[in-house]
């Protein structure tokens, strides 16, 4: 019978090093050949949309996808885990909480693999739900001492500095203006839902690494034109959906300061197949669309631990 997961469940379940393990070794398989992934679908409904992106790893024994509905009241999230070999539906799991980790941990990853390593400070612009797991991953493989962050609330951005302060043990400091934010530091996340771009070329310094991770939409960009064509070495973790989804690029890429041939898929660099960095002084961007085979890789480890553990409530049928 398939398995329901309550996001109480999953929160007491996953863990930011769980996450980031299982994305190294997703990545590693798509590399081989192994992963299949299906870009995000929307389809209107009125002032949202319902989403549905999908992926299979048949080595690893799954496939299936993440599907939600986003509107103004918010979205709900849900993950369905199927057997490839007749299993029929493995598990149910709701995936709010998920998502939230397994975004930062994609950043994770790209930093790992990208940037340079004796990286010890972030500039972070934005200070929402996502922004937490973001310094978290950022923080988990990288030795981090400091940080800074900006968002347009000097209230959440005060809150969001003495809340990780004491939860990751590393002095976060508020910061003033975007500018302020990303001055001098070694890794950059904007993580917004802004529409015009809120770093740009102008505010880079030369050797840092970017975790673009709050655009998914070509109506938004979070980097203006010369921030990626300062860009040495651009990456994402799939390049089919970046390129649906990736309003910075697609505007660099019409404006001919951007070329898609430039643009490497996170799993070449994670495998060793490319660098991800070929000198300190490097500007490296890594561009998180989140995608179908993250949810898979995280969502399968959780039904392993869960059933390990003898947690969910299993569902008829």
């Amino acid at each position: 019978m398939a398995l329901y997961l309550t996001e109480d469940q999953v929160n007491n379940l996953l863990t930011m090093e769980i996450a980031l393990e299982s994305l190294d070794k997703v990545f590693r398989a798509r590399s081989e050949g192994e992963v299949g992934n299906i870009p995000r679908a929307r389809l209107p409904i009125g002032r949202g949309s319902y989403n549905l992106m999908a992926a299979s790893w048949p080595k690893a024994g799954i496939v299936g996808h993440k599907s939600y509905a986003a509107g103004a009241g918010g979205a709900s999230f849900h993950v369905m885990l199927y057997g490839t070999n007749g299993e029929g539906l493995l598990a149910v799991i709701e995936a709010n909480r998920m998502g939230q980790v397994r975004t930062g941990a994609a950043s994770g990853i790209a930093t790992r693999y990208m940037a340079r390593e004796e990286a010890s400070s972030v500039g972070i612009i934005g200070s929402g739900y996502q922004a937490e797991t973001q310094l978290e991953a950022v923080a988990a493989v990288r030795d981090i001492k400091s940080a800074k962050v900006f968002s347009r609330t000097a209230e959440r951005r005060n809150s969001f500095a003495d809340r990780m302060s004491e939860r990751l043990s590393i002095d976060v400091q508020p910061a003033d203006s975007a500018e302020a934010a990303v001055q001098g530091v070694d890794v950059i996340v904007t993580v917004t839902n802004a529409v015009d771009p809120v770093l740009t070329g102008e505010m880079l310094d030369h050797g840092v690494h970017i975790n673009a991770a709050g655009g998914n939409s070509w109506m938004r960009r979070e980097l203006d034109t010369h921030a990626v064509a300062m860009s040495d070495i651009v990456a994402t973790d799939d390049i089919d959906q970046t390129r649906i989804e990736c309003g910075e690029l697609m505007r660099a890429a019409e404006t001919g300061h951007f070329s898609w041939e430039r643009l490497i898929r996170l799993d070449r660099i994670v495998r060793g197949l490319r660098q991800g960095r070929t000198q300190p002084g490097d500007v490296t961007l890594f561009e998180s669309q989140g995608v179908a085979f993250e949810d898979l890789a995280v969502c399968n480890t959780l039904l392993h631990m869960a059933r390990k553990q003898g947690v969910g409530t299993e569902l008829p049928g």
